[in-house]
């Protein structure tokens, strides 16, 4: 199974923590006397000339192909003469929506967490803004600035100060699914205590979203202006990014806001690069217009390839807008921000690459030599690597709308590009990537362990698992079971259905209709002796909308999660096969509308942590022998071989449900993070939702 898509950006690589460096000293280029070169190291100099050539765009269009992407993406390539001027390229290759409108230099995308940037450079101007009283600074305590301020470890709350935020070394993992973009700030805030740590404060680099939502409530608690106001005011507007925007409405209203594309009932077992059916999404952030909420700081940005390209010659500058020549960031701040503070990578995965170090919103690294400042950005149906040499004066931007693999293409893209720009023989990164993502996924595969073929039951009848259960952070989840799925009850035991609440009939209605193909809802007097019994459960977050359980072993079960997402239109395919339920061939891009489906089922799960699980605590009332008969009406699988019910997580049979922990990754903790350890089902639960 497929663990929960939990990130806004893909930055998960699990750190030791390094000592603060110097402030970064200003970045001069190398310039020989009199030439219009470029430095590119310390030794070499490469004439600037355009690299978005025929034989690029070549190579970019074959780069989607190879991929199968029903989007597109928009590339900026910035480079600065040494009489100052710039050679500045803007391009759009692909497709930008349903309607088969191409993306151009205006086309806009979510830039995810390279809004975090945004963010970091927003508390640098609060930090540099001396009627500020008292004056704050990198090293000011958040409890002293926000007095709500707590986390479970008592030392991050009263230790934790700006830098430990925007570097990521709190203690705190992700937590993505205990916030939703409805809530406000001051909310989450207050439920960030009931947030289990999964290391001590300052131990190691660990990505974390959270943190972003607390620094962008920083300009309403000082000034009461919100956040998204703010950097409107002090950043975009005087540096002319007219375009670049928190409103998703004003976004979508501008014309210009492309949709992401997904796969959907793409077999990946068949072809792990196919293109599946290609879907559209909504715009996945639509509350709060121009004051933006609360993902706003972490991820809330909507840029074009245009405004990007302004954005890299402003970071090239040290704080400069490239036409006015207007200090707009304090060049200390830009400096700030791009010194690393925690190594997030010790190991570089290829000899090219070296290890990477994290600032706030910034990461640091080298390729084949060269210094490089980097972050990358990913929401639902979008993606972006926002990269500068701040040696060379070159920088490149690449945004696209695949929701699957546009990761992984835009780096192919990018470094085709750098090795294009310094004159170096290119890596074949296409075919390293495929090989990658190919055997990545083989592994998981191999990896994945099956359901039992006779599997234990739980310590309880199916149907005494389902009802509330809460979270002080993620609220509360209604599990429903799907009476189809469960063994068919004895006389003495009630239907599965009786007992149902309003919310579950309605949540059971629907499925089949907003989530097709993900579980059979057909109806049927009789169990199906080959389903796997399944709970179902509403989870209204920003990055899903439904969870399922499947019954693995006892007590335990798997977890995958879903969103349910509109079918728009007609969305762009350059295949010539549509199945017979299609509706007939319109002008324009070929359809995808079944005539009866008005929802598709967008899988928000990842192969990165393929182990999410709940397990169930159920008290013990005293173990049964295999023949007895069981209370409550409790009975074998009748398609399972006689043995004892119950006994596979060592607790007794019949005893009261206390509630269940999710462990695997729900949590977020990254890769070599341990999970948490205890003899008790609380105790191994990276998050532990009670029984009402």
């Amino acid at each position: 199974m497929r663990s929960l898509l939990l990130l806004v950006v893909s930055l998960t690589t699990t750190v030791t923590l390094a000592r603060t460096q110097p402030q970064a000293q200003e970045q001069q280029p190398f310039l020989t006397p009199g030439s219009t070169y470029t430095a590119t190291s310390s030794n070499t100099v490469v004439a600037v000339k355009d690299v978005l050539t025929p034989q690029i765009d070549e190579f970019v269009e074959q780069v989607l192909s190879d991929w199968n992407s029903a989007g597109g993406v928009g590339i900026s390539v910035v480079q600065r003469n040494e009489d100052g001027s710039w050679n500045v390229e803007k391009k759009g290759y692909g497709i930008a929506r349903a309607d088969g409108s191409k993306v151009t230099e205006d086309t806009l995308f979510s830039i995810g967490s390279n809004s975090k940037l945004f963010d970091v450079l927003a508390t640098g101007l609060l930090i540099s803004n001396e009627s500020l009283s008292p004056r704050i600074h990198w090293n000011t305590k958040i409890s002293s600035i926000i007095p709500e301020w707590e986390l479970e470890d008592p030392i991050a709350t009263a230790e934790s100060t700006i830098i430990d935020l925007m570097s990521h070394r709190t203690g705190l993992p992700r937590h993505d699914l205990a916030y939703n973009e409805t809530q406000s700030i001051e909310s989450l805030i207050s439920q960030i205590k009931h947030l289990k740590p999964s290391s001590s404060f300052r131990e190691t680099f660990q990505y974390n979203n959270i943190m972003y939502s607390v620094l962008s409530y920083l300009p309403q608690t000082l000034l009461n202006i919100p956040f998204a106001q703010y950097v409107k005011t002090h950043i975009l507007v005087p540096l002319g990014m007219s375009a670049t925007t928190y409103s998703g409405v004003l976004a979508e209203e501008s014309g210009e806001l492309a949709e992401g594309f997904g796969r959907d009932g793409l077999n990946r077992t068949e072809d792990v690069f196919g293109r599946g059916v290609p879907r559209t999404m909504p715009y996945w952030n639509m509350l709060g217009g121009e004051d933006g909420n609360l993902i706003a700081g972490a991820g809330g940005v909507i840029s074009s390839a245009r405004d990007m390209a302004t954005w890299l010659q402003v970071l090239l500058l040290r704080g400069k807008n490239p036409e006015t020549d207007e200090q707009v960031i304090p060049s200390s701040v830009v400096d700030k921000v791009a010194t690393g503070t925690t190594v997030m990578s010790g190991t570089p995965p290829y000899p090219e690459l070296a290890p990477v170090t994290y600032g706030g919103g910034q990461m640091r690294s080298s390729y084949r030599g060269f210094n490089f400042i980097e972050h990358g950005g990913a929401t639902r149906g979008f993606r972006s690597q926002v990269t500068r040499f701040p040696f060379s004066n070159t920088g490149i931007a690449v945004l696209s709308n695949d929701d699957m693999y546009g990761d992984v293409f835009m780096e192919i893209i990018k470094w085709r590009i750098v090795d294009e720009l310094f004159g170096l023989e290119a890596v074949d990164w296409n075919s390293r990537a495929k090989k990658s993502v190919k055997e990545l996924y083989e592994t998981q595969l191999r990896q994945l362990i099956p359901r039992p073929e006779n599997p234990t039951l739980p310590s309880v009848p199916f149907t005494s698992l389902a009802g509330n259960y809460t979270h002080p952070a993620y609220g509360t989840i209604e599990l429903c079971g799907l009476p189809s799925s469960f063994p068919s009850p004895t006389d003495s035991e009630s239907p599965a259905t009786e007992n149902e609440s309003e919310t579950c009939k309605r949540l059971l209605e629907k499925i089949s209709t907003r989530h097709p193909g993900m579980i059979n809802t057909s109806p049927s007097d009789d169990a199906d002796p080959n389903a796997v019994p399944t709970f179902l459960a509403s989870f209204d977050k920003i990055w899903v909308s439904y969870l399922r359980l499947h019954h693995f072993d006892g007590n335990m079960f798997n977890v995958s999660g879903f969103v349910s997402l509109p079918i728009i239109g007609h969305a762009h395919s350059s295949e010539e096969k549509y199945d017979q339920t299609q509706e007939k061939e319109a002008s324009g891009p070929k359809p995808q509308l079944r005539q009866h489906q008005k929802y598709w089922t967008y899988d928000a799960t990842t192969e990165d942590q393929p182990f999410l699980n709940i397990e169930f605590d159920v008290g013990a009332s005293g173990a049964l022998d295999a023949d007895a008969d069981a209370p409550n009406g409790v009975q074998k699988h009748p398609h399972e071989p006689e043995h004892e019910y119950g006994h596979g997580n060592g607790h007794g049979f019949g005893g009261e449900v206390a509630g269940f922990g999710f462990t695997g990754g729900l949590w977020g903790a990254g890769e070599g993070v341990e999970g948490p350890q205890g003899e008790s089902v609380r105790e191994r639960a990276e998050v532990w939702f009670e029984r009402m």
